[in-house]
């Protein structure tokens, strides 16, 4: 067989000749994006992806279908290039309503795909499901507990009756898994690089966690006596026992991670030796001052942060709270102090919040369960004066509020009642209406007007060169945990990129999104949400142990089965995506006419989804060419054109059965295998 050369973005190829650009790429390790082309079919070139540029060539060539010429030079990812294949990529996503990623995974602020590890769990495979959830997040056993779960209020089964339980599953797989045979993934070779991690929060451990699966050797330093953080002292051991956080940081610890606590950065070590020491320094301290009432009298004995109570008590110090206690907030901290103080023995306790029930911005289901452990609520009240005796507290005053207009939350503005107060008698006061970040030992780095670190929301970079920063320590401030998990994790990639002196900020996924009519939903049979089991309030309230009882393993099943598998089922393999994050293209550039999406059933195994179809034509091609059978094919003309089934006679079903040669084919997940029972 005759030989060419040809050059290949300056790599050198010998080639038979006859032979495809495309072909000869491939042979020679060097990929040439395509969607419509298929080795076991004749040559098609519909997608226009495959372009390459050639030296001193006027036009463009398509790889697919251009027969390489001796002496050609090629680039195949010249900007011109890469130009042109987003153009294209941007026609095709104009007609493309994939539904990448599903609305849970889409809202959940780690990114964690929901969808994924709730099928495994329905299909009983609970190591599988928790290694889903180990790609994103290392502490599923407690997050799973404490999350106030936003994909819950994302999720699509609420158009039919209520969310899945993800966040409850999240933590039945996970403490099924650390009972039997924890998961843990191997770390990659050592990198001879070095990492400080400043805070032993859940930022600070998940960041650790991902750098040394990079196989770089990374330390924790965090002023507190173990290593958790706000897992630890913010949250009490009835929402999260001690001993599954334990085990989570045991794992963490086990692929690499030092651990060492009682350092006080500025105190211990500073900040410019941890500099000094390493190649990055990450800083996740978290917000640990409380913010204070800003009202005559917060100075007096007795008078306490809700951050500070939960911490003393979580250390086991002895808290004198006395009898009568007031906790001022809405928020879930509020509502962790009033409990605590329920089981401390106090007989009267109190929530001062200025707005109403509807308002609160705690969990539902911890304002329910407050109640029933016999916390009384003031809504609309707001101290106007902490009283006391001998710098003691005894009373607190409360100025009575009304409802005005919607403030920038989109919440009413409480407004105070003109000369109406109430007076409550009381032995102390703690005060959970917000956090602060306490930045000694920090002050060289940038603050915002808010005293919070300045941090670059992409390469989350500090004013000072190698130091980076996550969490609540970082421009917005307090948050929710997944919130510093999921920005740590990110954190990670771009540390491990700066380690190696590249530029690697995060970038948001490209992603096809849908919204389905409410007609959709109405295929889907009711089927009540599973409850997580509870001890009895009257019984809970005097101790500190775990209120919930967990999902039997029915009704975990059960559960997990419930869930609409909204996003794509071939997120992972969709080459079009996967080409379109590449060359960064705007889903939304192009608008016109879209093909009706909808998805029929006709060979009753293969569920084909119009909305994902690109018309690449690959399935008919394979089903005509390589499977011999042309049981598919297009159908109308120009822009109205389909692919369907021409017949599902008993024996085509049969044939499809065996075959699936197009569902394998197919780049987009337009063509899905059905489980049928």
């Amino acid at each position: 067989m005759e030989k060419i050369k040809i050059t290949i973005n300056s790599t050198e190829c010998i080639a038979d000749k006859g032979k495809t650009i495309l072909e000869i790429a491939k042979e020679n390790g060097i990929e040439i994006p395509t969607l419509c082309h298929h080795e076991n079919v004749k040559l098609y070139g519909a997608c226009g992806i495959c372009l390459v540029e050639g030296k001193n060539m006027p036009k463009l060539m398509r790889a697919c279908s251009t027969v390489a010429a001796d002496g050609m030079e090629l680039y195949t990812d010249s900007e011109r290039v890469k130009k042109v294949r987003a153009v294209a990529l941007e026609l095709l996503m104009s007609d493309h309503e994939g539904d990448c990623r599903g609305p849970c995974t889409l809202n959940c602020p780690a990114g964690t795909d929901c969808q994924g590890y709730v099928k495994q769990i329905a299909m009983g495979n609970d190591r599988e499901a928790v290694k889903i959830i180990k790609d994103k997040l290392p502490l599923p056993a407690s997050i799973g507990r404490v999350c106030p779960h936003p994909c819950e209020t994302a999720c699509r089964r609420t158009k039919v009756e209520e969310p899945i339980s993800i966040a409850f599953l999240k933590y039945f797989a996970a403490d099924r898994v650390l009972a039997d045979n924890p998961y843990v993934p191997e770390a990659a070779p050592a990198s001879g690089k070095s990492v400080a991690v400043v805070g032993g929060g859940p930022a600070g451990l998940t960041a650790a966690y991902y750098l040394a699966l990079k196989g770089h050797g990374v330390t924790v330093y965090d002023a507190m006596p173990k290593m958790g953080g706000m897992l630890r002292y913010g949250i009490p051991e009835y929402r999260l026992p001690k001993k599954v956080l334990d085990a989570e940081i045991a794992e963490i610890e086990s692929v690499g991670v030092k651990l060492v606590n009682n350092v006080k950065i500025g105190k211990d070590i500073t900040l410019d030796e941890l500099r000094k020491q390493n190649g990055a320094v990450l800083v996740a301290i978290g917000a640990w001052k409380n913010t204070g009432l800003r009202c005559k009298g917060e100075d007096l004995e007795g008078v306490m942060g809700g951050i500070d109570f939960l911490r003393r008590v979580a250390l086991g110090e002895k808290v004198d709270i006395g009898k009568n206690v007031a906790v001022v907030g809405g928020g879930n901290t509020a509502m962790d102090a009033c409990r605590t103080a329920v089981r401390l023995g106090a007989e009267n306790v109190y929530v001062i919040y200025r707005r109403t029930r509807d308002e609160m911005p705690a969990e539902k289901i911890e304002i329910s369960e407050a109640m029933e452990e016999g916390v009384n609520f003031k809504f609309l009240t707001n101290p106007a004066e902490i009283l006391g005796e001998n710098g003691k507290v005894n009373a607190v005053k409360l100025q009575i509020m009304e409802l005005g207009e919607s403030d920038a939350s989109g919440r009413r503005s409480p407004v105070p009642v003109e000369g109406k107060f109430e007076t409550i008698a009381l032995d102390s006061v703690i005060c959970a209406i917000g956090q602060k970040v306490n930045v000694a030992g920090f002050e060289e780095l940038e603050l915002n007007p808010w005293g919070i670190i300045s941090s670059d929301e992409r390469y989350f970079t500090t004013s000072l060169e190698g130091v980076f920063a996550v969490g609540d320590a970082t421009n917005k401030g307090a948050s929710i945990a997944i919130d510093a998990i999921g920005e740590a994790n990110k954190a990670a990639n771009v540390i491990d990129g700066y380690l190696y002196g590249l530029d690697t900020p995060y970038t948001a996924p490209v992603l096809s999104k849908r919204e389905p009519d409410e007609t959709f939903f109405e295929q889907f049979e009711k089927a009540e949400r599973i409850k997580m089991p509870v001890r009895p309030a009257e019984e809970r309230k005097h101790d500190f142990k775990e209120i919930n009882l967990g999902f039997e393993e029915c009704a975990a099943r059960k559960e997990a089965a419930r869930c609409l598998e909204c996003g794509c089922h071939d997120y992972a393999d969709c080459k079009l995506i996967r080409y379109a994050d590449r060359y960064r293209i705007d889903t939304c550039k192009l608008a016109g006419e879209k093909h009706e999406c909808f998805t029929e059933r006709k060979l009753e195994i293969i569920e084909r989804d119009q909305g994902k179809c690109i018309l690449c034509n690959l399935c008919v091609r394979i089903c005509r060419e390589d499977a011999k059978q042309g049981i598919i094919g297009l159908v109308g003309r120009g822009f109205g054109t389909v692919i369907r089934p021409e017949f599902n006679k008993p024996e085509t079903i049969s044939v499809c059965k065996d075959c699936l040669k197009c569902v394998t084919a197919c780049p987009t997940g337009a063509l899905k295998l059905l489980n049928l029972k």
